[in-house]
């Protein structure tokens, strides 16, 4: 897709002045872009620079699943030569005595501690770039001026701009049956003030969110009910990923709840009780609950700037981040586009590129890589498999399991598979899917090839390491080129 140019709509150049309300991944880089091209910037943030993906979701969660993975590795100790004496040796052992092995309480230090750490270094960066910091919450008041509230409760600040970026994110939507209190029924930014394990956690939503905490606390020792409202897990994934997740969860001795939604949840003298739509009562130590996120747009004075927002509270933008007034642009989590931070920053530094008068080639969606931290990972890239019957659309495809590559047999991985799709004519690959560990590395090389229009052969012709995982990728780029026709 050739670059566009920015609109004479929006003002250019250097020696603006920008506002950015929110420092998450899209307020923080949007901020670097304008310094850079030589503008004003003042961020204003409320809770810490990094937002909630750095302080409440992406880094503190992802710092939990790494912990409690070493634990889902030591399950092949036993299988590779290694006597592991008190830790556990394999997923039938009880989950008692794996969960004496974890400290939650150091645990979670360490997770919040390193939070603060990138939030901090966020900071520093900001500042060395000479970006302007203003703790506390912004609106706008009308389409070129953000008034912010301190948050040490001080004089309410005015701040005129040429540009405004509004990049708040979202928060846990919370069931009203449900309210959590942080102590017993959990959003997933409250998991951190555990000091110990759950005995028995309840995992309300099968999605990305509760997937991957069902996973990590299922690991660390806690018992685990995954109640899915869907036929299976992860229902808006690939649909053979999902499934093999889901066999692993349950022959790991977790119990996953499918066609089961729950009703409500309360506390009890000792736990909390889960009431399901059918009437059935599941109990429990804990219940989280991962139901999805809702914008955080409310009292942001989007109605009176005249910012058109969707029936769910998103912002509405364009491919290059602008909303329907001119100068005000958006991006991350509240404009609802993909809930990623990888997405957020890209369309934050689309956005001020665009507004500052440079060219820029507007967000593709359909060459952004994902990733499902659970184990084993999933990652995908470009078209899904449904989007193409969907559409229908020509394609060739090809599945491979990792049981067969060396590397994994040398690391007992056992569940796992690559699986491209490719034009049955061109040979372009059109998009794959990576189970397996560290699938969010894996995955790379198949978000180069359909970037960059790539075809099999390309990918089959280049060189892997032999032994490694990426070896399977480029075997399954060399049988799908049987199943490509060149046209005359």
């Amino acid at each position: 897709m050739a670059p566009v140019a920015a609109s004479t709509s929006a003002p250019a150049g250097p020696n603006h002045s920008v506002v950015v309300v929110g420092g998450g991944p899209g307020g923080y880089e949007a901020a670097l872009v304008a310094r850079r091209a030589g503008a004003d910037v003042t961020v204003v943030e409320r809770q810490g620079l990094g937002g909630a993906a750095v302080l409440t979701d992406v880094v503190p969660s992802k710092t939990l699943i790494a912990t409690a993975e070493w634990l889902t590795i030591a399950e092949s100790a036993p299988e590779l030569g290694i006597r592991t004496g008190a830790a556990p040796v394999g997923p039938d052992d009880d989950q008692g005595s794996r969960r004496d092995l974890v400290d939650l309480e150091a645990v979670n230090a360490r997770v919040l501690a390193l939070a603060a750490a990138q939030s901090a270094d966020i900071r520093g960066r900001l500042e060395r770039e000479g970006v302007r910091i203003v703790e506390g919450a912004g609106r706008l008041d009308g389409p070129s001026r953000v008034v912010v509230t301190p948050s040490d409760g001080g004089t309410t600040e005015t701040l005129d701009a040429d540009i405004v970026l509004l990049a708040t994110g979202a928060t846990p939507r919370e069931l009203p049956t449900a309210p959590p209190d942080g102590e017993r029924i959990l959003t997933w930014t409250q998991l951190y003030g555990l000091d110990a394990l759950p005995e028995k956690l309840i995992v309300v939503g099968s999605g990305v969110t509760g997937a991957e905490f069902a996973g990590a606390y299922h690991a660390l020792g806690s018992e685990v009910v995954l109640v899915s409202s869907r036929d299976r897990v992860l229902p808006g994934e690939d649909e053979d990923a999902a499934e093999l997740l889901e066999g692993v969860f349950r022959s790991r001795g977790m119990t996953v709840m499918s066609r089961s939604r729950a009703a409500s949840a309360e506390r009890t003298a000792d736990g909390v009780a889960v009431t399901l739509t059918d009437g059935r009562v599941v109990e429990g130590s804990h219940v989280l609950v991962a139901v999805g996120g809702v914008p955080s747009t409310a009292d942001l004075g989007l109605a009176e700037a005249g910012v058109e927002v969707a029936d769910s509270g998103h912002i509405r933008v364009d491919k290059v981040s602008r909303t329907s007034v001119r100068g005000v642009y958006a991006a991350g989590d509240c404009t609802g586009v993909l809930p990623l931070a990888s997405v957020a920053a890209q369309q934050g530094r689309v956005a001020m590129a665009h507004a500052l008068g440079d060219a820029v080639v507007p967000l593709r969606l359909g060459a952004v890589a994902a990733n499902i931290f659970t184990a084993p990972e999933i990652a995908t890239v470009g078209y899904s498999e449904e989007k193409l019957r969907e559409q229908g659309s020509r394609y060739v495809t090809t599945t491979l399991p990792l049981a067969r590559n060396p590397r994994a047999k040398m690391h007992g991985v056992r569940d796992g598979f690559v699986k491209l799709f490719a034009h049955p004519e061109a040979g372009v690959v059109l998009g794959g899917v990576v189970v397996g560990p560290r699938a969010s590395e894996l995955i790379f090389p198949v978000t180069l090839a359909v970037t960059h229009r790539l075809t099999v052969d390309d990918v089959s012709d280049s060189f892997t390491v032999y032994p490694s995982l990426s070896g399977t990728i480029a075997e399954s780029a060399r049988v799908l080129h049987g199943s490509v026709t060149p046209t005359a």
